[in-house]
């Protein structure tokens, strides 16, 4: 009775690899885009909550934290791509048992993984917020909130590959159903905890490892509903080594990739601690908004992903090159949409975290000169996520490393310390990927004409 339920609550899943791409790309994509606007709002709460109702000091130690925290969700994301991608080229092959195989290892690592990462990452929280230069009136409160933080790893771990996992099946609607129920948990806590009971980081950080556990569980609970090649048996989650190896060889390089802007990020948020509190909180507050942008571009690189990957894996190359322009091209427009309509918004939006004028106004030119510059991230992320989709991801990542890490820490370490205002900090971002999406188009057009010949 309740997988008949459940199959009433959720549409069939498309077939990818046949009909019209377009409305198939934003069936995909939208709910995609919902979930990581989603998952970014309910974090933003974390800051306007104690930015409105705690200290300034407290604002400034969550969005100090927010580079460890990006790192550490980008990686686990790269690292699940390689299972959407995996499973996904098994279902456009046919191949459903080998497609389960790679469900049973993608569940069993992330469990192991986010284990480890939590043990780790609360042994290590203390030196982390050394080397970020976290002042010293915010130190405290920034070692709270990341030690409560990495404590919910393994159900972060765990959600973003059980969401990897429904989307090599194409649905992206259940991730988005779990997310929203967790998010609107983690709003309701993060004002119970910091209004009722007066705490400050560690209620908006209890709040969000609380929110990740309920959003994990609801996606377990409806992949061992599945009764498709995507079913999961609790009992028989375990690693198959080949499945692993390929995995990790398509989602190491991801991950890396992804967590590569965190970590020039860090080296940037080490800078920005250099300017002062004020800086801090108007970068934590700028990131909370311009960031909604670049979830957009996310969407159809995920979309990307998973459609070259099942299109790929059934032999369909004309298919896979028709997939990606059309993505393209739906994937700028949206993303330049929302990039103006932030930029118009942009002060009242600021308003909500700070009632600090030298704050906003330091947030607002980050937010515009980011939001200018989108369409940059548009090539640089689409394209990756295209040839991670055909199972190519070391040329994206070796790219990026190059591109956008370099440039940003040559510069922290050269061009910031003779010019040490916000505005040289700012101009970094775009420089970087300009350079990088260079690189990029040319890494794809050569990967594209020797992966997908023309029929």
């Amino acid at each position: 009775m309740e997988s008949r339920l459940l199959k009433k609550r959720i549409p069939s899943d498309p077939d990818l690899t046949s009909g019209s791409i377009v409305d198939k790309v934003l069936l995909f994509a939208i709910p995609l885009m919902l979930t990581t606007m989603l998952q970014q709002l309910f974090n933003a709460t974390d800051v306007a909550v104690v930015g409105k109702f705690a200290s300034m000091e407290a604002m400034a130690a969550v969005g100090s934290n927010a580079p460890i925290i990006s790192l550490l969700v980008n990686f686990f994301v790269g690292i699940s791509v390689g299972a959407n991608v995996l499973i996904a080229h098994n279902i456009g092959a046919r191949e459903p048992e080998k497609a389960k195989s790679a469900v049973r290892t993608s569940m069993a690592f992330a469990l192991a993984a986010g284990v480890f990462v939590a043990v780790l990452g609360n042994i290590i929280a203390v030196p982390i917020i050394d080397l970020l230069g976290v002042p010293a009136e915010v130190k405290d409160y920034s070692v709270t909130y990341l030690r409560i933080y990495f404590s919910g790893v393994p159900f972060i771990m765990l959600y973003n590959f059980e969401a990897a996992i429904f989307r090599s099946n194409g649905n992206t609607r259940t991730p988005l159903i779990c997310l929203t129920i967790g998010g609107v948990f983690n709003v309701a806590a993060n004002i119970f905890f910091v209004l009722a009971l007066g705490m400050d980081v560690d209620g908006v950080a209890i709040a969000t490892v609380l929110a990740n556990v309920i959003s994990s569980m609801m996606l377990l609970h409806f992949l061992r509903q599945e009764d498709s090649v995507i079913h999961v048996n609790v009992a028989k989650i375990r690693i198959n080594k080949e499945d692993l190896k390929t995995i990790l060889r398509i989602g190491l390089p991801a991950g890396l990739q992804s967590a590569v802007f965190s970590i020039s990020n860090i080296c940037i948020q080490s800078a920005i601690n250099s300017l002062g509190a004020d800086y801090m909180a108007a970068s934590s507050a700028a990131f909370n908004i311009e960031i909604f942008a670049f979830f957009v571009v996310n969407a159809f690189t995920q979309t990307l992903v998973t459609f070259v990957g099942q299109n790929y894996g059934a032999g369909k190359y004309a298919r896979c090159r028709e997939v990606i322009r059309k993505t393209l091209l739906v994937s700028w427009t949206f993303t330049m949409v929302l990039s103006v309509l932030l930029l118009i918004f942009a002060r009242p939006l600021l308003g909500l975290f700070t009632n600090e004028p030298q704050v906003i106004e330091a947030g607002l030119l980050r937010i515009k000169i980011l939001l200018y510059f989108e369409t940059l991230n548009v090539l640089m992320d689409n394209l990756s996520g295209a040839m991670r989709g055909l199972g190519k991801s070391l040329v994206p990542a070796l790219t990026t490393l190059i591109c956008v890490c370099g440039v940003r820490i040559i510069w922290v370490f050269t061009g910031f310390q003779i010019y040490h205002t916000w505005l040289s900090l700012m101009i970094v971002f775009p420089v970087s990927w300009g350079v990088n999406a260079v690189f990029i188009i040319i890494g794809y057009l050569i990967t594209r004409n020797r992966m997908l010949p023309v029929e």
